[in-house]
């Protein structure tokens, strides 16, 4: 089956004093009906990576296939079957929601019902309201909306929950789950971790313009080691890691900022054998807590940084 996407050593550089890349080598394959993450923080290279996929920047050089179509000679044929929500949709505020879905479905030679794509995103109640009295979270619903309505083979969304409320975010999870569960070929580029793990077959983490880690969100985690953390902050003076690495099933182990983090496969016999080696060395825990390993830990082990942190109050790229 020809994969939905396929990026060949893509590369995107801005012109400049040093120039800026953005994207430095990009190598992934998206296969048809699965749900593909784009996982870095702003900065990554991930919506410049997506925009050189939709059409709206050319690469510098590598190549890329699109539906198993190619940018520059079959332009008007992948647009036909993609929808694309983009990580800031500007509409007209004079129109209601629905004349706004009908408009877009006019851009398409095949799709689906209008009402039909309203229904998709719980926009019902909102039919006749106009864009401007929407919400935040109704309007990226109306957007993916947008996206749908020609009932795309590929359906691009960047970035589709930044800076909305908890329960919008969740709302739009469930639609998203719905499209990947009918069987959407769905590109989804994002900085929340949780959002990844739920919504996404296969992830690749970018960081700096580059894949650095690719596979399910389970393989990755996996990958560390163990499938729990320890995490655990110490009173008084500074404590060396090195003599917590040989405690049992401790694959990991990592500092931030004066807080620990052990990578363990087994909690209930790593805590025991930590209590007791902080208790030979006489120290105090001030904070000790036990979670599920996540994408962020896999970030922090191979960037060496928080995925989410690296996000705040970062250009995007």
């Amino acid at each position: 089956m020809t994969p939905a996407i396929r990026c060949v050593d893509l590369h995107k550089t801005y012109p400049g004093k040093p120039p800026v890349e953005a994207v430095r080598g990009l190598n992934l394959e998206v296969q048809q009906g699965e749900c593909f993450g784009l996982l870095g923080p702003n900065g990554a290279g991930k919506t410049t990576s997506m925009e050189i996929i939709e059409g709206l920047l050319p690469a510098t050089r590598g190549e890329l296939e699109v539906l198993g179509k190619r940018w520059g000679t079959d332009d008007h044929e992948i647009r036909q079957r993609m929808g694309i929500s983009l990580q800031e949709t500007k509409l007209s505020e004079k129109l209601s929601v629905i004349e706004t879905i009908t408009l877009f479905r006019s851009f398409y030679r095949r799709g689906i019902d209008p009402q039909a794509a309203m229904r998709q995103v719980e926009l019902e109640p909102k039919e006749k309201a106009r864009i401007k009295s929407l919400s935040g979270g109704q309007k990226q619903r109306l957007a993916v909306a947008c996206a749908l309505v020609g009932d795309p083979d590929l359906l691009c969304l960047d970035e589709p929950t930044t800076g909305l409320d908890p329960q919008s975010r969740r709302q739009l999870w469930e639609i998203i789950s719905a499209l990947r569960h009918r069987g959407k070929t769905i590109l989804l580029t994002t900085h929340y971790m949780e959002e990844a793990e739920r919504l996404c077959d296969r992830v690749a983490i970018v960081d700096q313009g580059k894949v650095i880690a690719l596979g399910s969100p389970n393989q990755l985690i996996a990958g560390l080691g163990g499938e729990h953390i320890i995490e655990f902050s110490l009173e008084g003076e500074p404590f060396d890691p090195a003599h917590l690495s040989n405690l049992p099933t401790v694959t990991h182990v990592g500092t931030d900022d004066g807080q620990f983090n052990l990578s363990v496969g087994e909690p209930h016999k790593a805590l025991p054998a930590l209590l007791a080696r902080l208790a030979e060395s006489q120290r105090n825990l001030s904070k000790l807590a036990i979670r599920h390993a996540s994408l962020d830990d896999v970030f922090v082990k191979l960037a060496g940084r928080h995925l989410e942190e690296t996000s705040k109050g970062t250009p995007k790229s």
